[in-house]
């Protein structure tokens, strides 16, 4: 039993020295059991693909790593249609932002990755380049293509899973309003739907021919889940589908394709959309097939946040659930929002969570319980039920201080607190907008009435 002991105690001592796995820069706590465990998960763990572009992408993928090692993040070019800096032009050099933005995500040191894919030199000859550009000009140019690249860049950086482009071919993101405006500047699309107050009718990729970059359609095909968004319906999640093949792709398979929904409308883009009309202009694009669960946010979101967003033009999703059940895609509802740097964000860890319940439930489905990939999950998912608990209890707390400080300044409670001093000022704020606008309305109908009294006032003849 001694000898037993010791060794045991050995092999925690040396793989402990090797892990890196932890939270908040501390060492995990090791044992045998759990480093089997969580070498199995990123050997065997199930095949994703997550398909969109932009700060949504990188949440979603932010969270799987937690289970799998087998990602694949098929990433749009969503630079396509602006105009390149005169250093990124005289290097020839692809629009590489939800690239980088993905390797990062999916880094084991996010911080320090971010800091230096995006280090700015100072150097007047480098203008309007970062590291992250120079150190992808350096990998194409050694393997001779960027796909190469970015596959052997997932190698030298020790990064969870892949980033694939979805097209290697230099295309243009364009849309066409309901008035028959053409825009063929990707980041102009909201600016001018905004300015003309039309919608879209729909997107377009030109070429409309392009291929799919290498590795694209296998990894869909090898896909246990394909995830599509959340993200800029228009510019992030449709043109990636739009590709050669790949819807024709994700329709052919038998993996379980969920849609993550946005929280919030866009301006510019999806004004006054509800959750059926998100999945409706997927439908109108690329027909149906590619949708089987719809992902939704039913939080009871803070009411100072929404106005900020209000102000923007943004507005909270309307979930109309029967219109999306009866297009025959199952509606999955549960709290995923959370706030992040004053701004409503989908939480990483409850997305990747319902994602792994259902793999899970589709194992069961299949009477594999048993299976190696069903237990590693369910370990881990237990885990981070513990996580995400503590989390709801701290937003929880946020917002019950949000609500007495509320009170507190309308005069409920005339004592002073400290939940009163902290948020008197932003509470007063809102309250000092909300009857400025009642103000301007007042105005603005005073006025209509002044000009119906001169339009009725007789003209005297001269």
């Amino acid at each position: 039993m001694g000898i037993i002991f010791i060794q045991k105690r050995n092999l925690e001592i040396l793989i402990e020295a090797n892990d890196e796995t932890s939270e908040k820069g501390k060492k995990a706590k090791v044992n045998i059991k759990s480093l089997i465990f969580n070498r199995k998960v990123f050997d065997e763990g199930p095949k994703i693909v997550v398909i969109g572009g932009g700060v949504g992408l990188d949440m979603v993928i932010r969270g799987l790593k937690k289970y799998t090692n087998n990602i694949t993040a098929i990433v749009t070019m969503s630079d396509y249609g602006e105009t390149p800096s005169n250093s990124r032009q005289a290097l020839d050099l692809l629009p590489l932002n939800d690239i980088k933005g993905s390797i990062v995500a999916l880094s084991d040191r996010e911080d320090l990755m971010a800091n230096l894919m995006s280090y700015n030199f100072k150097d007047e000859r480098f203008k309007g380049l970062n590291f992250g550009d120079i150190y992808m000009l350096a990998m194409s140019e050694i393997y001779g293509n960027i796909s190469e690249a970015i596959q052997k860049s997932t190698e030298v950086l020790n990064i969870t899973g892949k980033v694939i482009p979805v097209t290697l071919d230099e295309i243009t993101i364009c849309a066409e309003l309901s008035d028959g405006t053409t825009i063929e500047k990707k980041n102009m699309i909201p600016e001018i739907v905004s300015q003309r107050i039309e919608s879209i009718n729909r997107v377009y990729i030109s070429p409309s021919n392009c291929k799919p970059a290498p590795g694209v359609i296998e990894a869909i095909k090898d896909a246990e889940a394909i995830i599509i968004g959340p993200g800029s319906l228009y510019t992030n999640v449709l043109p990636n589908l739009l590709v050669k093949n790949v819807a024709k792709t994700i329709k052919e398979s038998k993996a379980i394709k969920l849609y993550i929904s946005n929280i919030m409308t866009e301006p510019g883009q999806t004004d006054n959309y509800t959750l059926s009309e998100h999945i409706r202009a997927i439908h109108s694009h690329i027909g149906k097939g590619v949708i089987d669960y719809c992902l939704t946010d039913t939080s009871d979101l803070i009411p100072e946040y929404v106005r900020k967003y209000n102000k923007e033009g943004s507005d909270i999703v309307e979930l109309d659930v029967s219109s999306v059940t009866s297009q025959g895609i199952k509606v999955i509802k549960r709290n995923l929002s959370s706030l992040k740097y004053g701004k409503i964000r989908h939480d990483s860890g409850k997305v990747a969570k319902i994602i792994m319940e259902l793999i899970c439930n589709e194992l069961k489905f299949k009477d594999m319980q048993n299976d190696t990939e069903y237990m590693l999950i369910e370990s881990v998912l237990k885990d981070q039920k513990k996580y995400i608990a503590k989390q709801q209890k701290k937003n929880k707390k946020q917002k019950q201080i949000v609500k007495k400080a509320t009170q507190k300044v309308k005069g409920k409670d005339k004592k002073k607190s400290k939940f009163a001093t902290k948020y008197k000022d932003r509470v007063e704020s809102i309250q000092n907008s909300d009857t400025q606008a009642i103000e301007n309305k007042r105005i603005a109908e005073e006025i209509a009435k002044m000009e119906a009294k001169l339009q009725k006032k007789p003209k005297i003849r001269k």
